[in-house]
Formats: structure tokens, sequence, C-alpha cells
């Protein structure tokens, strides 16, 4: 019997779970929050870039002509106020005027006061912030009217978010001049919001999967309850009755399994009360011939006329003979009745064996002791011609009946059936085997011509220890052995054991030339089925 240990480091079902769940769970979350951050980005940049477009387009429309007709910024108060307080460190306002047309290189050739015309005029704040660069991205604006850029960059060793806005200014003089507006905000207070944010999104999933990881243990533990009380059941049983495992709180996905122990349970239950049976029947079938072999030596031991000295010796050594077949008959029959379902031997051997030769054999093995009741044990039937089949004389040899089988019991077989027909058959008696094949199926029949067995009760002789007698009162001949082996092993090679009529039944091919059969007796069939193949056997 095998015994299945459990691997206390391998993984438990919550474990499996998990590692299922986790990885998967984890990815998404981590989608998620990448997804969140990008649109928390970008609504934190909306909500703080307005303003400073809001105060570039302002400061941008406050543009306008003075008397003189030179160009002057009105600021509008809102704006101011809004700069002014806030920590100067924080926000940042730049508006500049500079000449078109004037480059600063021809301002000083021409002297320091051509120079100080040509260079930019800061019309609001002194801060120089950083120049937008190329790659700026432009701000959404009303057809028509000039776009403000957006551009991250650096002032004062601080990072800073700049709005910025290029526009062409004419003043009264017809003089250009390039119009430059810089709004500027540290990126201090949206990085503190957007960290804030990040640090809530992973608290966040966090707690998701330490809640996924509780959720999966306790259902586990749930689904596992019906399983602990099951094991506590069988573990207080402690191995004294094999009962049926109950399945009514046991889940639906386990009953199977649970089911199919159950089955196991019934067989090995069937298999220990076959076990038992045999061996109480076999101490019964032992104990006859040791008392009597006992007695006999009691008897010798006294016995003081040599004659009859030997004659009780010669009865005890049939008693042991006797004795040494039962002993080899319960042998066999432990090894045939082993728990393989019908065909395993067969499977297990994957070996294609003649069933006319092993016949052939089993006949040769026994002819002399059919010769000792003067019985004819012989074959039934001519050989048949078949291309390549022929002995070195160039003689036809009968067709060889390839079947997928293990030769040793299929030669187990056909010695009890034989054995069995010359016990029970008188002396002088005939005794025929036959072998052949029909359609896909293979058969060896053992016939004789002694008193059969009654139709009714033909199925009992299977029976391990049944003797069954067409005459009342008749003597035991054996221990009842025989036929059960013979059904055994041939079951076990995905045949069979049947018991037929003489006339007009059993296996026999239509139009075999068998000799016919006096009236009565019996026909064992031996049948299996015909191997597809013969290419395993060797030729003769």
């Amino acid at each position: 019997m095998k015994i299945l240990r459990t691997d206390p480091d391998r993984f438990g079902i919550g474990a499996r779970l998990l590692t299922l769940l986790l990885p998967a769970i984890v990815g998404l979350l981590a989608v998620d929050s990448w997804d969140d951050q990008r649109a928390m980005k970008a609504l934190v940049q909306h909500v703080y870039d307005q303003p400073l477009l809001d105060s570039v387009i302002a400061l941008q429309s406050s543009m306008s002509l003075a008397a003189d007709g030179s160009l002057q910024l009105n600021a509008p108060f809102v704006v101011q106020t809004m700069f002014d307080a806030t920590n100067a460190e924080n926000r940042h306002l730049h508006v500049s005027l500079t000449p078109r047309g004037v480059s600063a290189a021809g301002a000083a050739a021409s002297g320091p006061a051509a120079a100080s015309a040509a260079s930019a005029r800061t019309l609001l704040g002194d801060a120089e912030l950083p120049e937008p660069p190329d790659s700026a991205e432009a701000a959404p604006s009303s057809a028509g009217a000039p776009s403000p850029v957006l551009y991250n960059g650096t002032y004062q060793g601080h990072p800073v978010r700049v709005v910025a806005l290029r526009r062409v200014m004419v003043d009264g003089h017809g003089q250009s001049f390039d119009l430059l507006v810089q709004a500027a905000e540290g990126t201090g207070p949206r990085d503190h919001v957007l960290e804030a944010s990040q640090q809530q999104a992973l608290l966040r999933d966090a707690r998701m999967v330490l809640v996924v990881i509780l959720l999966v243990m306790l259902g586990v533990i749930w689904s596992l309850q019906p399983l602990n009380r099951l094991r506590r059941s069988v573990l207080d049983s402690k191995g004294q009755a094999l009962k049926r495992l109950e399945t009514n709180d046991v889940p639906h996905e386990v009953a199977p399994l649970v089911n199919a122990i159950n089955e196991h349970v019934a067989r090995h239950r069937e298999m220990l009360e076959q076990q038992q049976q045999f061996l109480a029947d076999a101490s019964h079938q032992l104990r006859t011939p040791l008392a009597i072999m006992m007695t006999q030596a009691g008897v010798a031991l006294r016995e003081t006329d040599p004659a009859q000295l030997r004659t009780t010796l010669r009865a005890i050594s049939t008693q042991l003979t006797r004795s040494k077949r039962l002993s080899e008959q319960l042998l066999s029959l432990a090894h045939a009745s082993d728990s393989e379902p019908a065909g395993a031997a067969a499977d297990a051997a994957a070996s294609i064996v003649d069933l006319h030769q092993i016949a052939k054999d089993v006949v040769l093995q026994y002819l002399t002791l059919a010769h000792e009741k003067d019985q004819d044990l012989g074959w039934g039937g001519e050989p048949a011609e078949v291309e390549g089949h022929a002995d070195v004389q160039g003689q036809a040899v009968a067709a060889a009946v390839p079947v997928r089988a293990s030769g040793p019991e299929l030669h187990e077989v056909l010695s009890n059936l034989v054995h069995n027909a010359i016990v029970h058959t008188p002396r002088g008696g005939q005794i025929t085997v036959t072998v052949g094949a029909d359609g896909d199926m293979a058969w060896a029949e053992v016939r004789d011509n002694g008193p059969g067995i009654p139709q009714p009760r033909r199925q009992l002789v299977f029976d391990r220890f049944r003797q069954i007698h067409a005459e009342p009162g008749a003597r035991a001949s054996g221990a009842g052995l025989g036929l059960a082996i013979a059904r055994a092993y041939a079951r076990r090679n995905g045949g069979d054991v049947v018991l037929a009529d003489v006339a007009g039944q059993g296996g026999q091919a239509a139009g075999s030339s068998a000799p016919t059969q006096p009236a009565g007796g019996l026909c064992a069939v031996l049948r299996l089925p015909l191997a597809a193949s013969f290419e395993a056997l060797p030729q003769p």
C-alpha cells in the first residue's frame, strides 16, 4: 500500500491565490496610480497656470499710448495687488519694451545715447526672468490673438513656472517695439500638492493590497473549515473502521475528491474483506491435510511392521503432494487476485504471445498425467496453411494466434483448465484442446467427455474453495481453486473463462474439423482480444 506524504514546504491554497492575485493587483494599481498622477499633474498645472495666464493677458491689455505718443503701462490694480501680496521669492512679474530695427551693435557705434535708446526698457518689475525657449508650449488663445507660452526655468536658484507673451507694439511716432510680458511662480506649492496626492495614492493602494490579502486568507480559512472537520473525524476514527466520508458540508469543488476517496475506501474495504475470507478459507483448507499427516505420522511412529510403515509413508507423501499443490494454488490465487483492473497485466507486460504455442506447451506438459489415467489428450482440428509458417520439412503448421498478454499467466490459466479436465474426466475419457480466432477475439477450448456440470450451477464453480459434482455424494478431488485461479488470471489479461456444453457451444470456430465428442462433458473456453499486430512474435 502506498502512503501519500505531504510536503510542508509546498504552497497552500492561500499562498497560491496570493501568488496569482497580488502581482496582477499591484500591476493594475501601479498603472492606475500612474494614470491618476498624470491627470493630477495636468490638473494642478492648469489650476496654477491659469492665474499666470490671466495676469499676462491683463498686463498685455494694459499697454496704451501716452499724450506724447510713447507707450505706457497701466497695471490693473488686481494684478498688482496679487503679486505685491505674495512672497517675492514665489511670484514675479516682468514687462519690457525693446525697440525694433536698431541692433545693439549699431547703437553702440553711434554713441551712448543711441545705445541707451536701443536697449530694452523695463516697464514693470526688475526681474530678469529666463527667456522662453523655442520648445515652450503655447497656451490656447482666441483666433488672431498672440499666444502665451509656458515653460519651466530657474530663477535665483529656484525652479519656476513662467508664462511669457510677446507682441509687437507701435507708438505714436511710428516706432515699433517688442513687448515682452512675463509672469513667474515658484513650483514649490504645486510640487507639494503633487507629492501629497502621490502619498495618498500609495496609502490607498497599500490599504487595498492589505484588504485583498486579508480577504483571501479569511476566504481560504472559511472554505477549508469543512475539510478540517472532515480531517478531525478521520483522525478520531484512528483507522479502526473504514467509513464513508460525509460530503454534506464539503465545498462542491472538493466534493469529487471526497467521492473518489470514498470509492477508494470502499474498494479497499472490499479487498480487506476478501483477504480476510481468503485467509480463513486457506487456513481451513490447510488444517485438514496437516491434521491427517500428524495422525499418519503418529501411526508410523507406533508401527513395527515395515510393510505397513511404507504404506503409511506413501500416504503421508500423497498428503504432502496435495498440500504442496494447494499451497501453490493459494499463492497463484493471491497473485491473481491483486486489485489491478482488467487488462492491467497485459498493458504492463506490453508483449504479444502466441496462444497456440502456449496451449501446445500445456498439452505436452500434461500428457504424462493423462496417460496415467488412460485418457486421450490431444488437439482438435487440422493445421491451417499460413504463408510463412512452415516447419523444416515444408509441412504446414497451425497458424499462430497472437494476443497481448502475460505468457506465464496464460500458461497458468490453460494448465488449470487442462488439469481440471483430467481430474474430473473418468479413466479412458477424451480431452481435446483447440485454439483459434473469431473476428477480433482469440479463444482456447478445453473439451472433455466427463460428467459435466449442470447449467444452473456452472457459475458457482468459479468461487474459491467451491466444488460442484455432477453426481451427489461424489468425493472431492481438489481444493476448488483451479477455475477461480483461471478466471482471475484471464480477467487480469483482459479476457475471461466461461463454461459451456460440448455440443454446439463454446468458442469453436465454424467449419472446424475437430473430432466429434460424445454426448455430455464440459467445454471450458478462454477468450482474449486478438492482437492487431504479430510482428513481436518470432517466426517458426
